[in-house]
């Protein structure tokens, strides 16, 4: 759960369960989904990054880290906030706005969301129509650190760090130091 989240839970506080990543189990699945990428899109030539805020954009950066490293290639890396973008303002609090910063015209470009975790597909809906907004992309692909079912929406990521079967009222965390399954009190 990333800070701007954490920031509006009405004072309920993130009571962590179990770890199920630890920081080098992370590691090794981001370096896993950056391979995928670049070898889905043969290379990663017209390939652009696009973190969702706020948990989406560090693992954008991460995986556009270790492109540079694995790959000698500089992959354009964009932020994209979805607030206004989303289907259920006046359901639950909208969240202070984020920086979008999309770093080209996405034309034309293979892009790839990168979010933390993916619930009920709400988040990637509201992403898709805010991309709009920035070009036709030729594709757009989805990568999520954790997928933990539920979803509400007909949408299914690309790449996976970790399946993780959830039930509703669990909240999944995901940081620097790993993943851990929590709840809310």
């Amino acid at each position: 759960m990333a800070e701007r989240e954490r920031s509006h839970t009405r004072g309920r506080i993130f009571v962590p369960r179990t770890q199920v990543l630890s920081a080098a189990d992370l590691h090794r699945a981001l370096v896993r989904m950056a391979h995928e990428i670049a070898e889905r899109n043969s290379g990663l030539d017209g390939v652009v990054l696009v973190g969702l805020q706020t948990g989406g954009v560090p693992l954008a950066r991460s995986i556009a880290e270790t492109l540079r490293e694995a790959e000698d290639a500089d992959v354009p890396t964009g932020t994209l906030d979805v607030a206004f973008y989303r289907d259920d303002i006046g359901l639950r609090p909208v969240l202070p706005e984020a920086v979008t910063e999309i770093p080209c015209e996405l034309t034309g470009k293979a892009v790839v969301l990168v979010d933390d975790v993916l619930f009920t597909g709400r988040t990637v809906r509201a992403a898709l129509h805010a991309l709009s907004d920035f070009g036709r992309a030729r594709t757009v692909q989805l990568a999520v650190m954790v997928d933990r079912g539920h979803r509400e929406l007909p949408i299914r990521p690309d790449y996976v760090g970790k399946n993780l079967p959830t039930r509703r009222d669990e909240m999944v965390d995901v940081s620097e130091d790993g993943v851990t399954i929590g709840t809310l009190q």
